[in-house]
């Protein structure tokens, strides 16, 4: 197994493209959690007082509330049993937007977002794919509220989708799909297996102004210009990449409100780490000036054409891919 992966690796590294040429802050570790009972940490969201946090999978809603010393304050709970909560998002009314909606096996007929309110009570919005199943593990919220789902795909190839028409509870609501974007490989070292890792969209995040957004990988966070707080539209622009080295699965990811890109990865013991001014990272003016980087985006599918790898590498890929997501130990 460890020569699959390194034959992965280096076909994934082939296609990789050069980031922008002025290398991004390097994140900073605030903190590490060590309540064990974060031990898969896979949405983060900052309401620049507190951290809200939550495990991947579970069978009830539990968010976990944390001090800045990462330390947990409290738990906000709920009797709702999710299939596979994924990320996690806030609303400007304080609401937390979980997104129910991995599913490594595709065998979902729904996914679901749940809704938690701040004075207690859960909302479920069912919702259905236009194309089938997909895993998806990015939540973002746009300025009105507006959700946006982004696809974990083995090859890097990431569909974007928002609901047709206004959410039912509890539903479902049809999604439609606004978008799409490829992930390329990098040579980011970190994640569950190694380069391939750097292809796979784990987790997404919203500034508090609705003007930036990001998404990262197990390796490296995205972050996009949305000046208009259009998220389809800011996935079509070039991103800044900012490498997020050696997290351990890392798939959290959150903007603090002065534009801080908050990370951290599944683990006891792993540190919350910061980009300070990440926001400032992009605008228009820049985004449109710098040259591609290792996220390129595909207008409504494929007219871009296929993900730069090799042939051989997006075998090797899809089967290492298969292999590992089936794998994972989550709820069936």
């Amino acid at each position: 197994m460890r020569l699959v992966l390194a034959m992965t690796a280096a076909f994934l590294l082939v296609g990789a493209v050069p980031a922008a040429a002025s290398p991004p802050p390097s994140p900073e570790t605030l903190c590490r959690i060590t309540d064990k009972r974060i031990d898969e940490l896979s949405g983060l969201v900052s309401d620049g007082e507190h951290w809200y946090a939550i495990n991947d999978g579970g069978s009830k809603v539990q968010v976990f509330v944390l001090d800045r010393k990462c330390q947990v304050q409290k738990v906000l709970t709920d009797p709702t049993d999710p299939y596979d909560v994924e990320d996690l998002a806030r609303s400007s009314d304080g609401t937390l937007w979980l997104a129910d909606t991995g599913d490594n096996r595709a065998k979902r007929d729904t996914v679901a977002l749940l809704a938690l309110k701040p004075g207690g009570g859960v909302t479920t919005h069912r919702l259905t794919y236009p194309d089938g199943a997909h895993d998806t593990e990015a939540l973002l919220l746009d300025q009105s509220g507006t959700p946006f789902l982004v696809t974990k795909d083995i090859l890097g190839n990431a569909k974007v989708y928002k609901p047709a028409t206004t959410l039912a509870s509890p539903g479902p609501t049809a999604l439609q799909q606004v978008g799409s974007l490829r992930i390329h490989g990098t040579d980011t070292p970190g994640g569950p297996v190694g380069s391939f890792g750097s292809v796979l969209v784990t987790g997404g995040a919203t500034s508090a102004d609705g003007k930036v957004i990001a998404l990262r990988t197990y390796t490296d966070a995205y972050v996009y210009a949305a000046p208009d707080g259009d998220i389809a539209a800011a996935l079509q622009r070039e991103p800044v990449r900012i490498p997020l080295p050696n997290e351990n699965q890392g798939e959290a990811i959150a903007f603090e409100p002065d534009g801080t890109l908050l990370s951290a990865g599944e683990g006891s013991g792993q540190p919350m780490r910061a980009v300070k001014n990440a926001t400032s990272l992009v605008t228009p003016t820049e985004t449109a000036a710098q040259p591609p980087s290792s996220a390129s985006p595909a207008p409504g599918g494929d007219s871009s054409g296929v993900p730069v790898l090799p042939a051989a590498g997006i075998a090797v890929a899809a089967v290492l891919g298969g292999w590992f997501l089936l794998s994972r130990k989550r709820r069936r």
